[in-house]
């Protein structure tokens, strides 16, 4: 490293930058990482049996020329009518900590969601039907169906990955 560009770090022309964020929304209230397990256990009566909506926003940057291409996924995610044990519980194994909203829809054990009709994979951080898009919109065309591999990964049916990646609005 040269002392001229000592801590920058650059990125070749020839690649994209991807970002992405995921936000837990219930009514007007954004919730974010629970600072402590009373927060987390707070959060997650809040989120009891209702349903309320995930918001991943997704933006893709073509170095070479500068384009920049954004998409949002939105989904409703019903949450099932758990106990307070099962709250105690989950909350008890630390996962709710780093997770806006406090939970993780994947949780192997808690299980919080009751059905899915959206983006599970959005729900998890990155939905990658709307990824597929954005990059489609770069003419970035994937090495292989991200689709089926995403269902087939999460074991899932997405009942919204053909709308999305035939460009439509879902959610």
């Amino acid at each position: 490293m040269s002392p001229t560009n000592k801590g920058i770090i650059s990125a070749h022309e020839e690649l994209i930058i991807l970002a992405a964020d995921t936000a837990v929304v219930d009514g007007k209230a954004i919730l974010g990482k629970p600072k402590n397990t009373a927060e987390a256990v707070e959060m997650l009566q809040r989120l009891r049996g209702r349903t309320h909506q995930v918001y991943t926003g997704i933006a893709v940057m073509r170095l070479l020329d500068g384009n920049l291409v954004t998409d949002l996924c939105v989904t409703d995610v019903p949450m099932r009518a758990y106990g307070e044990e099962e709250i105690n519980a989950y909350v008890a194994t630390g996962d709710p900590l780093d997770k806006a909203g406090a939970y993780a829809i994947q949780h192997p054990q808690f299980h919080p969601v009751e059905t899915m009709s959206g983006c599970y994979a959005s729900v998890m951080g990155l939905p990658l039907c709307h990824l597929t898009r954005t990059l489609c919109q770069l003419d970035i065309a994937p090495r292989t169906d991200i689709s089926a591999e995403c269902q087939s990964s999460l074991n899932y049916t997405c009942p919204i990955s053909a709308a999305v990646l035939r460009g439509e609005q879902v959610g």
